[in-house]
């Protein structure tokens, strides 16, 4: 493979982790979306969505043959077991694709895979760097109800049932602090990036 910075980036919901994924593209780091590779690797078609309807039977596909996403999510939010067999189907499926696209990245790249998940599933241990957004807990809530039309009660269920913010922080080799302003986080990236492109240098000289 070659000789690249891997970098996890994490963060909980709402605290801006698309913000600065964002960020490092425009910077020119490869960026991996894990949310974006496990829509793939259901897609219609795909074995991935093939097991889903065996585990969760027919109720969870559209008419058109897709993965109905919502009634998964019924099955599975409030279900440890059904959750578990889910992530079976699709994180293995996703560390695959993912591992695909960083072998195909050049020598000396930096490489951001964008992980909600990063920590609750384990994975911390495999990057070179591991970055963790954080924002206060009102702000996040505040941003659910505004941009995804939650309710609060649903929005603290979501909060509730990923890591804490101290369990990212304690695997975090850099925390983003986004209780400002977009540019604010913009010039830590800003900062991180310059770090990450020195250590990159430095690597593949």
């Amino acid at each position: 493979m070659s000789r690249i910075l891997s970098v996890g980036l994490t963060g909980g919901i709402a605290s801006g982790k698309s913000a600065v994924s964002q960020r490092l593209a425009e910077h020119g780091a490869i960026v991996i979306d894990a949310d974006e590779l496990s829509r793939e690797v259901v897609a219609p078609g795909t074995e991935g969505l093939a097991e889903i309807h065996t585990e969760f039977g027919q109720d969870v596909i559209t008419e058109e043959g897709a993965l109905d996403r919502p009634a998964l999510g019924e099955q599975v939010f409030n279900d440890d077991d059904a959750r578990a067999a889910l992530n079976s189907i699709i994180h293995p499926r996703v560390r695959a694709a993912a591992t695909q696209l960083r072998e195909a990245a050049g020598e000396g790249r930096i490489v951001v895979e964008d992980i909600p998940l990063l920590v609750e599933t384990g994975q911390q241990e495999r990057f070179d760097v591991v970055v963790v957004v954080q924002a206060p807990h009102e702000q996040r809530v505040r941003r659910m109800a505004e941009n995804r039309g939650m309710s609060r009660a649903d929005a603290e269920s979501r909060i509730s049932a990923q890591a804490s913010d101290e369990q990212r922080s304690a695997a975090a080799d850099v925390v983003l602090d986004n209780s400002g302003t977009l540019e604010e986080l913009h010039e830590q990236v800003d900062r991180l990036w310059s770090t990450l492109s020195n250590r990159a240098s430095k690597a593949s000289a």
